[in-house]
């Protein structure tokens, strides 16, 4: 496939599957701040929606055998914007916690096999060389929608906020912007996407081949030359972000006395989608073009991992000076997301040439169910660690928390 015609779904199918993550994992943490929720409750409650993302490998060879991939991208979005729009609806409602939780579940799940179903069709679209090129680009885009979420849309809110004077009321109306959003997705995907000739339905398909399927990907995932390197990569790399994603906003939300900034609703939303989103941007951009332009990722795996560990004490200054200039706290935040952007990038690339074979799909599941689970079980304590120790401790502990990779990523079998 041309990079031309590339260029017309890759980034749009992976803000598609960033915005789903958004709502669930960003959205609601800020949603829930301003609810009068506990940082403790706000970090165990969102942590456990990464669970389908956990487990995610379970039904990944049902994805690969059933129906095709273009079927599972368009049918899920259509589910997710389904999904926010029940949150919506239920937000005001005086059980708002239960209700918004189980839809919460359900974006995730439908969200969880989109991500099965958009990296598998992103391997079967694009020969190799395309996907190094891109693998900048897709991760920008994804980002780029968390950014949507965690930027604009909690911006608009804010805005809400401010004017109505009624949080509820501002979340629901936010909640039917992103189920808008979700559905022009699924249009323009229902249209635009390719078909490439290997995303076909398989014929013969009993449940004796869909377990035999399923068992063969799982036992072959395993058999894989340095397994246990890999998963304990995996496991690591992002140790320091799964805790830190779970407290920025609420650093930055909470009062003075708290530990925080005290900043507004819309003050987040608009340093998250305004230069924290450019410097992700160039960030993750930059990291795909070295990668593929400037020695592989054997030569930058350490720069990489470097420049998404140490800008976390960006958040350290900001905990310890406490700056009341607007631009102190951009830059720092900016710093952060440049890192993240660039550092995340040899994350991505591993994970694709480790799941290279003829389970392709399934495999890149599975490694995504271990990275999950590597963001998941940290974040759940993260907020009863900083309810214990102050956020000025917690942001030094999340950096010492990227120090394990370190150790394991020399033992990484990868082929450049």
């Amino acid at each position: 496939m041309r990079a031309g015609k590339a260029w017309a779904w890759v980034p749009s199918l992976y803000f598609a599957e960033g915005l789903p993550y958004a709502a669930v994992m960003a959205v609601s943490v800020i949603m829930y701040k301003k609810l009068g929720l506990s940082n403790t409750d706000i970090a165990l409650y969102t942590s456990w929606l990464y669970f389908p993302w956990v487990i995610k490998p379970l039904w990944s060879p049902f994805v690969d055998l059933i129906k095709t991939k273009r079927w599972w991208i368009c049918s899920m979005e259509l589910l997710i914007g389904a999904g926010m729009a029940g949150v919506a609806f239920t937000v005001p409602a005086g059980f708002f916690l239960q209700a918004t939780l189980a839809l919460f579940w359900l974006m995730a799940f439908s969200s969880a096999t989109h991500d099965i179903a958009a990296d598998g069709f992103y391997m079967l679209g694009l020969k190799e060389e395309k996907q190094a090129f891109f693998i900048g680009i897709r991760t920008t885009c994804y980002r780029v929608a968390m950014m949507t979420g965690q930027g604009l849309l909690v911006m608009f809110a804010g805005f809400l906020e401010k004017r109505s004077g009624n949080v509820p009321y501002a979340w629901s109306i936010t909640f039917l912007a992103l189920s808008g959003i979700a559905l022009a997705a699924w249009i323009w995907h229902r249209f635009i996407l390719p078909f490439p000739a290997e995303d076909k339905q398989r014929t013969g398909i009993t449940v004796r081949t869909i377990f035999t399927g399923f068992g063969n990907a799982f036992a072959g995932f395993f058999r894989k030359k340095g397994i246990v390197p890999a998963l304990l990569f995996m496991l690591t790399y992002r140790l320091g972000e799964s805790q830190l994603v779970k407290l920025a906003s609420p650093f930055l939300l909470d009062k003075k006395e708290a530990g925080g900034l005290a900043l507004s609703t819309g003050e987040v939303g608009a340093i998250y989608g305004s230069i924290g989103l450019i410097a992700l941007t160039l960030g993750g951009i930059l990291g795909g073009i070295v990668i593929a332009k400037y020695g592989g990722l054997r030569r930058w795996f350490l720069p990489m991992a470097l420049a998404i560990s140490i800008p976390n004490l960006a958040y350290f200054y900001l905990a310890y000076a406490m700056p009341e200039s607007g631009w102190v706290i951009n830059l720092c935040v900016a710093a952060e997301q440049f890192g993240y952007g660039f550092g995340f990038t040899a994350y991505g690339m591993y994970l694709m040439l480790f799941s290279d074979g003829a389970y392709k799909t399934s495999h890149y599941a599975i490694c995504t169910g271990f990275m999950a689970l590597g963001m998941m079980l940290p974040g759940m304590i993260s907020g009863w660690i900083q309810e214990m120790i102050g956020y000025r401790s917690f942001f030094i502990w999340v950096t010492v928390c990227c120090i394990p990779a370190f150790f394991i990523i020399p033992f990484l079998p990868y082929k450049k």
